[in-house]
C-alpha cells in the first residue's frame, strides 16, 4: 500500500544502493580493514563469501581491502577457485597480533555501520515532515480490527498519531489500556534506520529486533533496514539507568535507550508510578528528548546528538495527579477508560476461545455475562474486565482438558470462574488494591472539625485520627504534600503546615486470613 511505501520512501530506496567504493561507503579504510581482520582472526580461516555476508560490504571494496591487508602481511590466501567469492583467507601471526590489539580497543565484529553524517542526513529527511500525517480510514480500521469497543479511545489515538502529540491513558486495571496502545504504532508510516552507526571509530546500535519489526521490502544496502513504526514498551522495570545509552564492552557497541529505539514510533511507559525510581525523576529525564525530538548520548565522553522523535504514551491505573502540568503538556491528549460493557467482555471472551480453536456451548456466553450484570438484573454485580475475558478463555481450555470434555460448556466455565483469582476475590468482596498498599501518613496542623474530616474522607483518606491541634491522615502514597495542600485550600480547610510522618506498606491481614480459612 502506498501509505506504507510512499513517494519519499521510494526515493530513499533508489538512493540506498549498496556502496561499491570506500568513498561511497563513507567509512575510513582503517575502520573497514579492522573489521575484516577481526573476522579472519576470529575464524582462523574464512571464505570471502562469509566476510561479505557478515559485513554487508560490496565485493569490490572487500577485494581492495583484502589485497592491501594481504600485502601488509596480516592475512594470506590458502585456497579457493578463481572466483573471488570462493577464496579462503587465513590469519598470519602478524595479523593475529594486530587483531588482538584492535580487539582490545574495539571488539565490534559484524555488519558495517553507517557513518554518523549519513545517519543524520537520512533521518533528518524522514523526521522533518513526519507530522502531521493523514491516517487513511482503512489503515485505522485495520489497525484496530481486533479491538472491541473503545470508539473514543481509537479516535483519540488516531489524532495523537496525526499530529505527533503524546497521550495520557488512565483507568482501572483490565480496561484495555496497554492493549489498545500497543496497536497504535501501525497507524504511522514506516521508516528506514541504520542497524549500526559509526562515530569516532566506535559503534552505536540502533536496530533492536525486540522492538523493530522489519518490513517485507528492504533496501539494497544491507546496512540499512526498513521497519514498521516502532512500538517500544517499558513498565515498572524502567529506571533512570535504562534511559541512558550503555556501552557493552564484550560486543563493542553502545546500546541505545528506549527513547532512541522508539524514534519514529510510540514509546509507552506503562504502570506509571510503580517504578522503583521516583517516576517524576524519570519524567524529568524525558522532558528534553520529548520536547526537542533529540537526545544526547556520550561516546568516550564526547556528546553525540541522535533522534528521539517518538510519541510518548503514559499509562496508569493510579490517580491522574501522578503527573504534574509540565509532564502533561508533553502528553496533552488523554483517554479515560472505564470498565467495559458486559457485551464487549463477552465478545472478547468469544474471540479468545476462537483463537484457541476451542468449541463451546453458546450457553456459556450468557452465563459469563450474568457474572457482570448488576444484582437488580439477577447478576453477580462483578466489575467487568477485558483481562478477565482473555484469562478465562485460557483457564477454560485447561479445565476442559482436565474434565475430559470435547467442548467448553457451563460446567467447564463454572470451574474456570472458581479458579480465576480476581473473580474469586471479587466474589468475596476483597478489594485487591487494598491487600498490599503503600500508605503515606500526613500530620496536618489544623483544628479538627467534622467538616474537615468529612472532606478528607471524600479525598480518599484510608484512615483519620485527631489530635488536639492536628489531624493524622493516611492516604495513598501517590498523594504529595503539595497536592494535599492544594486540595485543602480548594475545600476551604485552613491549615498551618503539612508533614509526612510515615510511609509504610499496609496489608489487610484479617481479610486475607478470612480468605485463606474459607
Amino acid at each position: 500500500m502506498s501509505y506504507y511505501h510512499d513517494e519519499q520512501m521510494q526515493r530513499i530506496f533508489e538512493n540506498l544502493k549498496q556502496p561499491k567504493t570506500l568513498e561511497e561507503l563513507r567509512l575510513s579504510e582503517v575502520f573497514v580493514r579492522d573489521i575484516i581482520l577481526k573476522i579472519i582472526s576470529g575464524f582462523g580461516t574464512v571464505k570471502t563469501s562469509r566476510i561479505n555476508e557478515m559485513t554487508g560490504i560490496h565485493w569490490d571494496i572487500l577485494e581492495e581491502i583484502l589485497r592491501k591487508t594481504e600485502q601488509d602481511g596480516f592475512c594470506a590466501q590458502v585456497g579457493g577457485s578463481f572466483l573471488f567469492s570462493s577464496i579462503d583467507y587465513t590469519i598470519t601471526k602478524k595479523g593475529r597480533e594486530k587483531a588482538k590489539r584492535i580487539n582490545e580497543e574495539n571488539p565490534y565484529m559484524g555488519i558495517a555501520p553507517v557513518s554518523y553524517d549519513n545517519y543524520w542526513e537520512l533521518m533528518d529527511q524522514q523526521m522533518r515532515n513526519r507530522h502531521p500525517v493523514h491516517v487513511p480510514d482503512e489503515i485505522a480500521e485495520k489497525t484496530f480490527s481486533d479491538v472491541v469497543g473503545l470508539t473514543k479511545a481509537k479516535e483519540c489515538l488516531v489524532e495523537s498519531c496525526t499530529i505527533g502529540k503524546g497521550i495520557f491513558i488512565y483507568g482501572s486495571p483490565g480496561t484495555g489500556k496497554t492493549f489498545i496502545v500497543s496497536k497504535t504504532s501501525d497507524l504511522l508510516p514506516p521508516l528506514i534506520i541504520p542497524k549500526f552507526i559509526e562515530f569516532g571509530g566506535k559503534v552505536i546500535q540502533l536496530f533492536d529486533p525486540d522492538f523493530h519489526r522489519m518490513c517485507p521490502e528492504q533496501p539494497e544496502d544491507p546496512r540499512w533496514v526498513k521497519i514498521h513504526a516502532p512500538f517500544v514498551f517499558t513498565g515498572a522495570e524502567l529506571s533512570l539507568n535504562k534511559l541512558e545509552t550503555v556501552y557493552n564492552p564484550n560486543k563493542g557497541v553502545y546500546k541505545t535507550s528506549p527513547m532512541i529505539k522508539a524514534n519514529g514510533g510510540i514509546l509507552l511507559i506503562d504502570d506509571l508510578g510503580r517504578q522503583r525510581d521516583d517516576h517524576k525523576l524519570i519524567l524529568n529525564r524525558m522532558i528534553v528528548p520529548m520536547e526537542n525530538k533529540k537526545d544526547v548520548i556520550y561516546v568516550r565522553g564526547v556528546p553525540v546528538i541522535v533522534f528521539s522523535h517518538f510519541i510518548p504514551a503514559f499509562s496508569t491505573n493510579l490517580d491522574v495527579s501522578i503527573m504534574d502540568e509540565a509532564h502533561l503538556r508533553r502528553a496533552p491528549l488523554h483517554i479515560f477508560l472505564k470498565n467495559p460493557a458486559v457485551e464487549n467482555v463477552a465478545e472478547v471472551f468469544e474471540r479468545n476461545l476462537k483463537l484457541l480453536n476451542e468449541n463451546y456451548d453458546p450457553a456459556i456466553i450468557e452465563r459469563l455475562m450474568k457474572v457482570y450484570r448488576p444484582l437488580v438484573e439477577e447478576g453477580e454485580g462483578l466489575q467487568p474486565s477485558y483481562a478477565h475475558a482473555r484469562d478465562l478463555a485460557q483457564i477454560c481450555q485447561a479445565a476442559r482438558i482436565t474434565l475430559k470434555k470435547d467442548i467448553i460448556d457451563v460446567e467447564v466455565l463454572e470451574d474456570a470462574l472458581q479458579k480465576h483469582v480476581l473473580i474469586a476475590l471479587q466474589r468475596m468482596n476483597i478489594d485487591i488494591t487494598q491487600v498490599a498498599k503503600r500508605i503515606r501518613t500526613f500530620r496536618i496542623k489544623t483544628t479538627p472539625t467534622e467538616e474537615s474530616i468529612k472532606k478528607l474522607k471524600i479525598c480518599g483518606a484510608i484512615g483519620i485520627s485527631a489530635e488536639s491541634d492536628a489531624l493524622i491522615v493516611d492516604l495513598d502514597d501517590s498523594i504529595t504534600p503539595t497536592v494535599l495542600g492544594d486540595y485543602l485550600v480548594e475545600k476551604g480547610i485552613p491549615y498551618e503546615r503539612i508533614d509526612i510522618i510515615a510511609e509504610t506498606e499496609r496489608e489487610l491481614r484479617k481479610t486475607i486470613l478470612d480468605f485463606e480459612n474459607d
